[in-house]
């Protein structure tokens, strides 16, 4: 159980805790759907970037959706997930050499994408953390 009581509105447990204030909740899942999706960088390896800061953001739901799955790795994935890594380790104060390594793979728009979406889902998973947002029993899923 999440320490707030989930509010009537929103489709998942993380929106409904976000569902008290409709607007956040709104705004916050129409960037969450965007940044999620296709854009300069494929979802797969966004997921996998994902992945990679649940296990150590503290957010149980989002951790329950899966560890990376390094056999799915390719080369950019293992770089993307590699300065998710740097990311975390130094609590988001990134070396310019971790942004120039990323720039032998990346586009400058891949970059700035891969960025936003690391601080999103940092903020996403540190407030299912601060919540606590558990992980769904597979047998009431909503």
């Amino acid at each position: 159980m999440s320490r707030i009581q989930p509010a009537s509105i929103g489709k998942t447990p993380f929106e409904r805790l976000l569902g008290h204030n409709e607007d956040v909740m709104t705004q916050w899942s129409a960037l969450g759907d965007t940044l999620t999706s296709d854009g300069k960088l494929s979802a797969a390896l966004k997921e996998q970037v994902r992945r990679t800061l649940a296990q150590q953001n503290g957010c149980d739901y989002c951790r329950a959706k899966g560890k990376p799955e390094p056999d799915v790795f390719d080369e950019r994935i293992a770089l993307a997930v590699g300065f998710a890594e740097v990311f975390l380790q130094l609590k988001g104060k990134t070396p310019a050499s971790s942004i120039r390594v990323l720039q032998d793979v990346f586009t400058d728009a891949e970059i700035s994408e891969l960025c936003a979406f690391i601080a999103f889902m940092t903020a996403s998973q540190y407030v299912g953390a601060m919540l606590g947002l558990e992980r769904e029993n597979p047998l009431t899923v909503t």
